[in-house]
């Protein structure tokens, strides 16, 4: 996964990919944050040995939502993603993505994203909090931003806890 998202991530290489031939033109910061997001949104999902149809779904419909991809494209970048899970992982390659290239509104945004994704089941897991909390220190947020996302999504779902 990480060397197809690498060479994904490249502008040069960015042109010639299947995706960009199905999606209608987006510039490259824009692809590079989708595809950074869903590499995160993969792993976490993953983290907790179960990668549900559920999550799966919250995925897809997270990306068509929040950057108008086709179906097509979403699942093409989240097989691709599935594949190559089993190698090392480093979030720093993606999160460095989006340190270099947004802010910290959008970052927010994807952290909410990514609890959304972690009580997709209703419950969390040890390894889901430990990974979603390294994702939003290697963000360069603060500790009470991702508690507070995290109590801003289990208000969403009615979780009061």
């Amino acid at each position: 996964m990480f060397d197809y998202l690498k060479r994904i991530l490249t502008p040069e290489e960015e042109k010639e990919l299947t995706i960009e031939k199905e999606q209608p033109p987006t510039d490259s910061h824009e692809k590079k944050f989708q595809i950074a997001t869903a590499a995160l949104f993969v792993e976490l999902a993953k983290a907790d040995g179960d990668f549900s149809e559920e999550e799966r779904k919250r995925i897809i419909d997270t990306m068509q939502k929040n950057f108008n991809l086709t179906n097509e494209c979403v699942k093409e970048l989240l097989e691709l993603s599935e594949e190559e899970a089993n190698e090392s992982i480093s979030v720093f390659e993606f999160t460095s993505v989006i340190n270099d290239h947004f802010e910290k509104n959008e970052k927010l945004q994807l952290l909410n994203n990514l609890w959304r994704i972690v009580y997709t089941d209703g419950k969390l897991n040890q390894y889901e909090d430990r990974l979603i909390k390294i994702i939003g220190s290697t963000l360069n947020l603060d500790h009470k931003d991702v508690i507070n996302a995290k109590l801003l999504v289990k208000q969403e779902l009615g979780d009061n806890e």
